[in-house]
């Protein structure tokens, strides 16, 4: 370095301008290169022509036997009447309140049982063989 000769003050601030403009003209650059990278993505995400068009022509197939399905439910002629799903719908409540009734009562006979006997309830229900709907995984639906 000391074979090149000492560059001026005004040099020094020109080669200082000319590194910032270059600076953010590389700045400027790569905010455009990160901009169409996103770009590049989004559109590598999306589907082409062709693939769009069998989608479409999928979507239709699948609209024309849903309506097709609609129309065959539509003309159906055994169709339930709302007497008749009323008539269904108490007889559900009816039994659901019966279960209930009776699970409650057996819950407690058991329980009652169980206060004197010496061993567990686990080992109690297995010598008496009493199954319950745990067992067997059956909930009481949600009363309505």
């Amino acid at each position: 370095q000391e074979q090149l000769p000492a560059a001026s003050d005004a040099e020094l601030r020109g080669l200082d301008a000319e590194i910032a403009a270059l600076a953010a003209k590389v700045q400027a650059q790569q905010q455009s290169c990160r901009h169409m990278e996103a770009e590049l993505r989004d559109l590598n995400g999306s589907m082409t022509t062709p693939e769009m068009a069998r989608e479409i022509e999928e979507l239709r197939k699948d609209c024309a036997s849903y309506a097709e399905k609609l129309e065959r439910m539509k003309s159906a002629a055994n169709h339930v009447t709302p007497e008749e799903k009323e008539k269904v719908c108490s007889e559900q409540k009816l039994y659901c309140r019966e279960w209930r009734r009776r699970k409650r009562m057996a819950t407690e006979l058991l329980d009652a049982i169980l206060e004197g006997y010496p061993k567990s309830k686990k080992q109690f229900f297995e010598e008496v063989g009493i199954e319950t709907d745990e067992d067997h995984n059956v909930t009481l639906p949600v009363a309505v």
